[in-house]
């Protein structure tokens, strides 16, 4: 059985929930990545933060990204998946909430995001084409 931990990238980095988007864009540069989990001062997940949010609720709104403040954009609870959760689960979760990444959790400590593109690579085709199809649907 594959689970989250198998095909998770492990050792996320999180932007703090009061560092500025403008710290979390250039964090997101440095590491080369589209997406960064929000992390509160209790190192717990507070939510998602990703390049498309700051374009289009910072940049497009006309807010400063050097004075907003990353946990601004955090909404409601984050959508998560179990370490120790099934493929079926993984597969499940990102359709039903149409994300393509998902914080891995193991109790409340972040311990890697599985992106669409892992999912890709360690999953038949069959289910991963679904997948794409459940998330790109409106």
């Amino acid at each position: 059985m594959t689970t989250a931990r198998d095909i998770m990238t492990p050792r996320a980095e999180c932007v703090n929930a009061d560092e500025t988007v403008l710290d979390a864009a250039q964090k997101m540069a440095r590491l080369g990545v589209g997406s960064l989990p929000i992390c509160g001062a209790d190192d717990r997940l507070k939510g998602v933060l990703t390049d498309r949010d700051i374009v289009v609720k910072v940049l497009a709104q006309g807010k400063d990204p050097k004075s907003c403040q990353a946990g601004e954009l955090a909404q409601g609870e984050a959508v998560t998946i179990g370490a120790d959760d099934d493929a079926a689960e993984i597969l499940s979760t990102m359709a039903t909430h149409k994300v393509r990444r998902l914080p891995v959790i193991d109790g409340h400590k972040l311990v890697g995001i599985v992106a669409l593109a892992d999912v890709a690579r360690a999953l038949p085709d069959r289910p991963v084409g679904d997948l794409v199809g459940a998330i790109s649907t409106d």
